[in-house]
């Protein structure tokens, strides 16, 4: 029976310890690995799309998808303390839910990342072309290596987006040599674009007027089913700026004292992003006005529509938040900090890779556990004997990262990487409820307040968010899963390590449920 392959707590941390990485990461590297993934893509990418859906409601939208992701961060935190190992919600599937279920997870998370990880590093070569060569030197590529020729929106003539497939190798290749020197190159990029938004916090909330927030919700709380608009809609596709602090739990086998470390960097970063969120909101809808460019029905163009680039084209629209490429850089320029704002732009093009970097980061965590678990050729899940990292999937998810980032449309990708994460994070919640009757003696370092509560909220929260994203993502999730289950069939059923009865250590082998540390 498919669904009674169920890996146990015992096999999950017995193969991990045989075939384990370096545990080199402490609690306040999970947190600014977190940090590192969560601030960058929502505030230096989606501000100008979020304000277009929900007006100044962008407050809210962030404070919605803030809030549904604190309450999965609370699963995650206690099936992580539970389950100290890579693979993050695949894992914690596996060990519940069966084999079948895990592969959708893990399927899903592919989705996620991947697809986010090509998205930001699309948005890095803008800035790079807008910012830095445009604005600073004057210079510009030719069309044809500054657009794939299926990018939407794209110079004519397009044949491949060079930047964006040369930074997504390029982090790659950090990513090969090694979690630690990630973590400290990360940590300098974490401290540059916090400074940089701290600065804009300072700037712009001194200068706020409430008349700017008037009407609060222009598009109203509630867009409608597949809509996409509203407060609810923008919380939708603002959720993809959270994206990032899962990937802290795919980190737990690389993490010094993860029963401890894993819910300090999982809440902290949490919380600290999304308090931050709310304030460079604030600053921006109360400076310059965040209102949308409604349709002649009274509901916002679509944002990246060709009627929305119309309108922002018009003199009386230009200076807009919602038609800047360069939301926050855009904003200090109008209330007069141009210098200030260019050197927001610089910071947005230095620290964006941090973004890709923790985006691949938990790819090629999720790929390494479900080669170790025979679901992918093993080859897959080799550790560099030098470099303790998993290089070849690593290098194999590189590879696809970069060739989708330089030649396939970008469009709409965060809507879309968002209908695989709400998936996954509904599979945790329901995980860590099983766990607590099937395992309730198992050490939990981290216990979920009000389970009872939290566990349920988070799967409301994740389903309504997931309704209220525009029609064409909620539809990508089942066509990506129909896919996954083709190839699970045709591969993974028959080379699974559980199907074959070749799990690492029975329980019979090991003290119940010991951790490794």
């Amino acid at each position: 029976m498919i669904f009674g392959r169920v890996k146990s707590l015992d096999a999950i941390l017995a193969t991990a310890e045989k075939k384990s990485l370096h545990r080199t990461l402490g609690a306040f590297q999970l947190m600014l690995f977190g940090i590192g993934c969560v601030i960058g893509t929502g505030i230096f990418v989606l501000t100008a799309a979020g304000a277009q859906k929900a007006g100044p409601g962008l407050m809210l939208a962030f404070a919605i998808a803030g809030l549904i992701c604190i309450v999965a961060a609370l699963c995650y935190a206690e099936i992580a303390s539970m389950i100290p190992v890579a693979g993050s919600a695949y894992t914690y599937t596996y060990a519940t839910m069966g084999e079948l279920l895990a592969w959708t997870v893990g399927w899903a998370l592919v989705l996620e990342y991947a697809v986010a990880a090509s998205a930001v590093s699309v948005g890095w070569s803008g800035y790079l072309q807008g910012t830095i060569l445009n604005e600073f030197f004057g210079f510009q590529l030719p069309a044809w290596l500054s657009a794939g020729p299926l990018a939407l929106g794209g110079a004519p003539g397009g044949l491949i987006n060079l930047p964006a497939l040369i930074i997504a190798l390029l982090v790659t290749w950090l990513l090969m040599i090694g979690t630690t020197e990630s973590a400290r190159v990360n940590a300098v990029l974490v401290m540059i674009k916090v400074s940089a938004l701290t600065a804009f916090i300072i700037l712009t909330l001194p200068q706020t007027e409430m008349e700017k927030f008037n009407p609060f919700l222009p598009a109203g709380m509630f867009g409608g089913f597949g809509s996409g608009v509203g407060a609810v809609g923008a919380a939708a596709t603002i959720f993809f700026a959270y994206v990032g602090f899962d990937a802290v739990s795919t980190a737990a086998e690389e993490t010094k004292n993860p029963q401890r470390n894993v819910p300090i960097g999982l809440i902290g970063s949490l919380l600290f992003c999304t308090v931050f969120y709310i304030l460079v909101a604030a600053g921006a809808v109360g400076t310059i006005g965040g209102q949308p460019i409604m349709g002649p029905n009274g509901i916002p163009f679509p944002t990246g529509s060709e009627e929305l680039a119309r309108q922002c084209a018009m003199p009386q629209y230009a200076d807009m938040l919602v038609c800047s490429n360069e939301a926050l850089a855009h904003v200090l320029r109008q209330i007069g900090f141009s210098g200030v704002g260019n050197m927001l732009g610089i910071a947005a093009f230095v620290a964006l890779p941090s973004v890709i970097l923790i985006l691949l980061f938990g790819q090629t965590r999720i790929g390494f556990v479900m080669s170790r678990d025979g679901l992918l050729p093993e080859s897959w899940s080799k550790v560099h004997p030098k470099w303790k990292t998993p290089y070849v999937i690593t290098a194999i998810t590189g590879v696809a990262v970069a060739i989708a980032a330089a030649f396939l449309p970008v469009g709409k990708l965060a809507d879309i990487a968002n209908a695989g994460t709400l998936y996954a994070f509904m599979m945790v919640a329901i995980s860590v409820m099983i766990l607590r009757k099937t395992a309730p003696d198992v050490k939990r370092s981290f216990k979920t307040p009000m389970l009872w509560l939290i566990g349920p909220a988070t799967i409301v929260g994740c389903i309504f968010l997931f309704l209220n994203l525009p029609f064409e993502a909620m539809i990508v999730l089942p066509l990506w899963a129909a896919a996954g289950m083709v190839l699970y069939f045709l591969y993974g059923y028959r080379t699974s390590h559980v199907g074959k009865g070749l799990v690492e250590v029975h329980e019979d082998d090991l003290e119940p449920h010991s951790p490794i540390n």
